[in-house]
């Protein structure tokens, strides 16, 4: 049976020249504390990711987002948040433009437009209704707000289709790399969809999705929902279809408020670089240190340490060059017996920093502000963990 699946899988793939997102909005009715959460794990072609603290001037909002390697002038953001709450996020889509327009890849533009302006769900749906047609977009922009919105936006060049969470039995959305307003069976992620949808059903349905839970799970998954099983106990695998893949360049989670609650406690969970060779971060605007210097260009570069350090590891991971090597992940430098693998030891380390995170987060909202000693204390020693652990795992 194990080689009639690897047959499969061999056959199965078939690699596209695509960014294979896949996302939630998660409404607070299936999270344990009531808060709503907006998840991106983002594909992409620059795998070296940063995060940018956007000082509010202009009559703009003070925001912190994901940004490109390669975008030195912080152009375009793919994923933050608001001094407002508001938070946003995309996947691209591709069955959902309908025209002949050449404007295309303005998703980042929008996004950092929307960041400094909106302050709600209600407020990003003018936004898009007020742009000049063709907008230059093709995606599924996932939102949520401090008032208790959530909704995706599925919108290309003139249209826009909208899809509220609290309409949703379920109590969250899932988008990957196809719309469900889009052309039927056309587009990319459908067994990413299965795999995510497979993963948020059972949590949803005991109230248990948290970030934890979805960097931990959802972003080091290797379940395969047409192959019927998980990967991980495997020595070598295809890198096809699962959730992380060597494209990944970030994974984040925004945890939003409960309506009445203060927006500044709102925190953008952080992984740059491959997830299952990387550990989370919080974000968090409204104090003095609420970025860490691991997440963002060090010095004379744009680029971040923590992602080159996970691109660095991940390179060991997949490491055959010659021919489709490089389509091939070394699963047992991930995972193993012993539990000490990458991965393992990486999650047990991100265990720690969400448990110390949440400390410093709960006594803020206790008393209702942030302590930037506090803050600035955390962030040492967390930061000084993942420099010891990297500095080990890459000797």
């Amino acid at each position: 049976m194990r080689k009639l699946l690897s047959v499969i899988i061999v056959y199965l793939v078939g690699w596209i020249p695509m960014l294979p997102c896949t996302s939630a909005v998660v409404s607070g009715r299936v999270t344990p504390d009531g808060r709503p959460l907006l998840w991106k794990h983002r594909d992409a072609s620059d795998l070296n990711n940063r995060i940018v603290h956007f000082e509010a001037e202009g009559g703009k909002l003070e925001f912190v987002g994901l940004v490109n390697g390669v975008d030195t002038m912080a152009n375009e953001v793919w994923a933050g948040y608001n001094t407002s709450g508001f938070a946003i996020m995309n996947t691209a889509s591709y069955n959902l433009k309908n025209d002949t327009s050449s404007l295309s890849d303005r998703e980042g533009i929008v996004m950092k437009q929307a960041l400094g302006k909106c302050r709600t769900v209600e407020d990003f749906a003018r936004l898009l209704d007020s742009l000049p047609r063709p907008i230059g977009v093709e995606a599924n922009f996932g939102v949520v707000d401090a008032l208790g919105g959530a909704a995706y936006f599925e919108v290309n060049s003139y249209e826009v289709f909208r899809y509220d969470v609290k309409d949703s039995p379920d109590g969250y959305l899932l988008r990957t790399n196809y719309s469900v307003s889009g052309r039927p069976n056309e587009g990319y992620g459908y067994i990413r969809y299965d795999n995510a949808a497979r993963l948020f059903s059972r949590a949803a349905s005991e109230c248990s999705i948290t970030p934890e839970w979805i960097t931990g799970i959802c972003s080091r998954s290797f379940y395969h929902t047409l192959l019927g099983r998980d990967f991980t106990t495997d020595t070598w695998v295809v890198d096809q279809d699962f959730i992380p893949r060597r494209s990944t360049s970030a994974s984040v989670v925004i945890e939003g408020v409960k309506p009445g609650e203060s927006p500044v406690f709102t925190t953008m969970w952080t992984m740059l670089g491959y997830p299952p060779c990387s550990v989370v971060l919080p974000v968090w605007i409204g104090c003095e240190y609420g970025v860490s210097t691991l997440l963002q260009g060090a010095e004379d570069s744009v680029r971040s340490p923590l992602c080159e350090w996970s691109n660095r590891l991940k390179n060991k991971v997949f490491s055959l060059e010659r021919g489709s090597g490089p389509h091939y992940l070394h699963m047992a430098l991930l995972y193993n017996p012993e539990g000490n693998g990458y991965a393992q030891r990486l999650l047990l380390l991100e265990k720690e920093i969400y448990a110390e995170s949440r400390i410093v987060l709960d006594e803020a909202r206790r008393k209702g502000e942030r302590n930037n000693e506090h803050v600035g204390g955390l962030l040492d020693v967390v930061q000084q963990k993942i420099v010891t652990l990297f500095g080990q795992i890459l000797k």
